[in-house]
């Protein structure tokens, strides 16, 4: 298969991880026939430095022409310390989002067995995790409009949801239930917020249509909790955006470290592929970023094309640095593996099915439902 693939490494150690990310893509171009073209463009606070626009057109007009991309991470401290700053670089992301119209997000959560002791929470509550979190992109509180007073004493932001929105991600949540344990919850603040009483509406209505599925309601206070102390009881999480952003960040917890979990935005006709940890600026340079998440998103990548043999690979070669304990500072504590040597062992460990691979629930597991 030939594929076009935008490169977007972001800022702080979103270049580094995705570099990993783009060497174990070329493991699996040599070892199952494949020819992947991979283009890099700016964005976010690198593109602000070099062109003035934190998503120049250049960049946007890349990812029209890409059949998927690869994106690492955004953000500096310099605008994130700023209030005041009227352009920021998640600007460019969120722009990009709009207009490629990436409007459902997948978050697989899977609790790797061989990372069980790493997490804060016991084993035995964590173990078994196998969620994956829809959580709708371009509407909501983010991209509604946005005010500030003339003497900058009172801010507002507009959350705004249509029929339409809601729907369509809903429908492609109930699907991937139908694929996964056929168990949907709709996490929502319908006792407060209005447009809430809409998703709770409209989703309540759609899920007549599949009666097959188990559907739920939770408030986001509740489900928060419960993604603590019984994260099993989650299959498919349909969520708004900004509560999808705040769930699947506390999911980092479960895992034990922010960068080993995936995410894959879908439109009707692009897709998206990228960590869901932040550019952690700390770290730049120093070769200790995890690009176990960045990797995954690339699986998720080969996926979403219906690459399922090259999926299970690269997943099994994670999984395989693990027990092997050839992992970043984060994982295990010290260590004497940096994020150039760990991102070295997967991309070499990545081999066809045929050549002895061993694949398992585990590894298959992740990537169930993400396919559009």
């Amino acid at each position: 298969m030939h594929l076009n693939i935008a490169i977007l490494g972001g800022d702080g150690i979103g270049p580094e991880v995705i570099a990993q990310a783009v060497k174990c893509m070329q493991a699996v171009e040599e070892n199952f026939g494949h020819d992947f073209t991979f283009t890099e463009g700016l964005i976010g606070a690198s593109a602000m430095d070099k062109m003035g626009s934190p998503i120049p057109k250049e960049t946007l007009e890349l990812c029209r022409a890409s059949d998927a991309i690869l994106f690492g991470a955004i953000g500096t401290p310099e605008y994130d310390n700023n209030p005041d700053a009227k352009v920021r670089p998640e600007d460019g992301l969120l722009y990009l989002r709009k207009e490629l119209d990436l409007f459902t997000n997948m978050r697989p959560i899977k609790v790797f067995r061989a990372l069980l002791n790493n997490s804060p929470i016991k084993k035995e509550v964590i173990a078994g995790t196998d969620l994956v979190i829809y959580r709708e992109l371009t509407s909501g509180i983010y991209f509604g409009e946005k005010s500030l007073s003339e003497d900058g004493t009172v801010a507002t932001d507009l959350c705004r949801y249509t029929e339409k929105e809601i729907g369509r991600i809903a429908h492609m949540a109930f699907k991937a239930a139908k694929k996964r344990r056929g168990k949907l919850t709709l996490v929502d603040k319908a006792h407060v917020l209005e447009t809430s009483r809409l998703w709770r509406k409209v989703v309540t209505n759609i899920a007549e249509s599949y009666p097959e599925i188990e559907f739920d309601c939770m408030y986001i206070d509740n489900a928060s909790m419960l993604m603590t102390l019984n994260p099993t009881c989650f299959d498919v999480i349909l969520t708004s955006n900004m509560f999808g952003d705040i769930l699947s960040a506390q999911c980092n917890v479960l895992i034990g470290s922010s960068g080993l979990l995936p995410s894959a935005s879908v439109g009707t006709e692009n897709a998206m592929f990228e960590p869901i940890h932040g550019s952690y600026p700390q770290a730049k340079g120093k070769d200790i970023a995890n690009p176990v998440a960045a990797i995954l998103s690339a699986a998720l990548l080969l996926n979403h094309f219906g690459l399922t043999e090259e999926f299970d690979a690269v997943v099994a070669a994670v999984h395989k640095s693990f027990r092997k304990k050839i992992v970043t500072m984060d994982i295990m504590g010290s260590t004497k593996y940096g994020t150039e040597s760990v991102g070295d062992f997967i991309a070499q460990n990545i081999v066809d099915v045929d050549d002895n691979l061993n694949i398992n629930d585990e590894n298959i597991g992740l990537g169930r439902s993400t396919i559009i």
